[in-house]
């Protein structure tokens, strides 16, 4: 697997995404994924996001680099859906993936059954 690319997470997701994540069962290999990920990740305010950073509830225009298909997608916390906006949660393969990553970075994410999901970030509008 390629080195990952560094990635930053608002406090506030980070806080949230503890508590959600101190609820999952044991052996959800996505939350564990996250869980990782969030351990390595630069914790900052809103006013030091690097522009261009996927958090929550962004709009995340991405390309998965194994089939060259685009998507934009929000991502969002589980059971947070909204029926006009298509959307990824942070607890399947692809959110949990995206979140922290910033224009232009890819990163290759490990599925079940030795399959990688490569993505590629390219664009990303923050949403209130």
């Amino acid at each position: 697997m390629s080195e990952r690319p560094a990635i930053y997470v608002l406090e506030s997701d980070f806080d949230r995404l503890s508590a959600m994540l101190e609820k999952q069962p044991n052996g959800n290999a996505t939350a564990e994924a996250l869980l990782q990920e969030l351990d390595r990740a630069t914790l900052v305010g809103s006013e030091k996001l690097p522009a261009g950073t996927v958090t929550m509830n962004s709009l995340v225009h991405f390309k998965n680099e194994g089939n060259d298909a685009e998507y934009k997608l929000r991502l969002v916390y589980p059971r947070q859906t909204e029926a006009d906006v298509e959307h990824v949660s942070v607890l399947a393969p692809a959110g949990a993936a995206l979140l922290g990553l910033r224009v232009g970075d890819r990163i290759d994410w490990p599925l079940a059954g030795k399959k990688t999901l490569s993505l590629k970030i390219i664009h990303v509008t923050h949403v209130n």
